[in-house]
């Protein structure tokens, strides 16, 4: 079925949206810097469905600015994958904002903008604030290469697509350090747990982060080289810290400006937490992290 979308933002993720559902439905888009003539709340009056391929950021504003314009029964869709100046995820700002019957979901996992340009595979959980809305989903996608599976848990999946940026970082510091394969194994282990035990503190099923959300998404960005996470943990290592940013720099910043949950319960994420604020500490902390885990294993034998 032919659908009227809006597309807010045209970055690379606003491209790769584009080249999934231009040709089989009606696309606008909208972005700040190309604002055209049509204004925004005309088009969004318009959509059916607004796919938000924006930064977590500027959502609340913009969820604030269209809500009064929505159509009926249409539904708002983000891939935005961080927390926002007060700690907060996209998912949360829908259910802030969006308290009138308004539809909304997130759609999270292995989506990298560049293959989905040339036409490879992406694989993602879909998450609605209502289950029937999957329809609307599978009709905007069919015939692409966006494998869509219709999932729960909207605020475990959120936490398990932002935290993964954190632990993608330690695949960089391992890999630029050379300490193996059988590192890496250490590193998806243990970022899977603690993510199952951070999902749960929020109220989240302990089996989230086994999804594309978590696991698919984690060792997407955890093992690509073009990954800027993974990119970031080899740039710590080799001392250039001069531009120590990205997703989950912000978000280990803004859980502990807001002490979103005891993240020192976690040791792999507070090594992260640590080697970010502190890189010059790193060889130490990371010898200190593998030391403990040894004399860990020893007493439990």
């Amino acid at each position: 079925m032919k659908q009227r979308v809006l597309i807010l933002g045209h970055g690379k993720m606003g491209h790769a949206m584009e080249c999934l559902v231009s040709g089989r439905h009606e696309v606008r888009i909208w972005c700040m810097e190309q604002a055209g003539d049509a204004p925004l709340e005309d088009m969004v009056a318009w959509a059916q469905v607004i796919l938000f391929c924006l930064p977590v950021n500027p959502h609340f504003e913009m969820v604030s600015r269209i809500a009064p314009y929505l159509a009926q029964g249409s539904l708002c869709l983000t891939i935005a994958k961080g927390l926002d100046e007060s700690g907060r995820t996209a998912a949360k700002v829908f259910d802030s904002v969006l308290t009138s019957g308004h539809h909304y979901g997130v759609i999270y996992g292995p989506m990298i903008s560049e293959e989905i340009r040339t036409g490879r595979h992406a694989f993602a959980d879909v998450v609605l604030s209502d289950s029937a809305d999957f329809q609307v989903i599978f009709d905007l996608f069919l015939g692409t290469k966006l494998v869509c599976e219709q999932a729960s848990d909207l605020h475990g999946r959120s936490w398990s697509v932002i935290l993964k940026n954190v632990y993608a970082i330690m695949f960089g510091v391992a890999d630029e350090l050379k300490l193996g394969n059988n590192m890496r194994g250490h590193l998806m282990v243990t970022a899977i747990s603690e993510l199952s035990g951070i999902v749960q503190s929020f109220g989240g099923k302990a089996h989230t982060p086994y999804s594309y959300a978590g696991l698919g998404d984690l060792l997407t960005t955890a093992t690509s080289e073009d990954s800027h996470h993974h990119a970031l943990g080899r740039q710590l290592v080799r001392g250039k810290w001069d531009n120590i940013s990205g997703e989950g720099v912000h978000t280990l910043q803004m859980v502990v400006k807001h002490n979103l949950f005891d993240w020192r319960g976690y040791p792999l994420f507070t090594l992260a937490h640590d080697i970010v604020t502190a890189p010059q500490t790193l060889n130490e902390r990371v010898d200190d992290y593998l030391k403990q885990l040894r004399e860990r294993v020893s007493c439990a034998i």
